[in-house]
């Protein structure tokens, strides 16, 4: 039996967290759908057409080392206001969306246009300073050499550019579970969103 999970928010908000725990916790199937633009994005940065490398994705596409880099991520939202690119994406996330067994998808439009009709969605939110210290923090870790007022401009304008796109703009569906992490930690939040998923498995 299909059974959708639609996660949306903003970069670094916990939403990838999340839906890993989440799929885990009820057996579902899980897609990270940034990664279909952070592939596009990365075969954009050696010269190859958005539209053409979106029309040309396969799933060992979403397997490249590189596709966590902040130049991919920024290469990821630029090529997402491109209308061409998110159709020829629309078909692969709906097909996973309703595989049986379940499924949850993540990413910026899920609830309100990938699977407008999910059985639960959750938009995972936190502000954009806690956002970017943990990104910072990520960064750092990998021995990547920036600044904390970088990461926190490198997240306020991806914000902006996928809040104010012509295509699918981030939003939260009108009928999604808003989760805000700034004060959560790891378990609360996760706990909070099997909660909630779980009511609307109840109904």
């Amino acid at each position: 039996m299909a059974f959708t999970i639609a996660i949306d928010g903003p970069a670094a908000a916990g939403k990838g967290t999340i839906s890993k725990a989440v799929a885990g916790h009820f057996g579902f199937a899980h897609l990270d759908t940034g990664l279909l633009y952070r592939a596009v994005g990365a075969k954009t940065l050696d010269g190859t057409d958005a539209i053409a490398a979106a029309q040309a994705l396969t799933a060992r596409d979403l397997e490249a080392e590189n596709l966590r880099t902040p130049e991919v991520a920024q290469a990821a939202s630029r090529v997402a206001v491109i209308g061409e690119v998110r159709a020829a994406l629309v078909d692969f996330q709906r097909a996973f969306a309703r595989r049986a067994g379940g499924a949850v998808l993540d990413g910026r439009d899920i609830g309100t246009v990938i699977c407008p009709n999910a059985e639960a969605k959750l938009f995972v939110t936190a502000s954009a300073e806690v956002r970017a210290e943990r990104r910072y923090r990520e960064l750092v870790g990998k021995g990547v050499s920036t600044s904390f007022e970088t990461v926190l401009a490198d997240v306020k304008e991806r914000d902006a550019r996928d809040r104010d796109r012509a295509e699918a703009p981030m939003v939260a569906a009108k009928d999604a579970v808003v989760i805000d992490t700034s004060a959560l930690g790891i378990e609360e939040a996760v706990s909070t969103a099997i909660a909630a998923i779980e009511t609307a498995r109840s109904r």
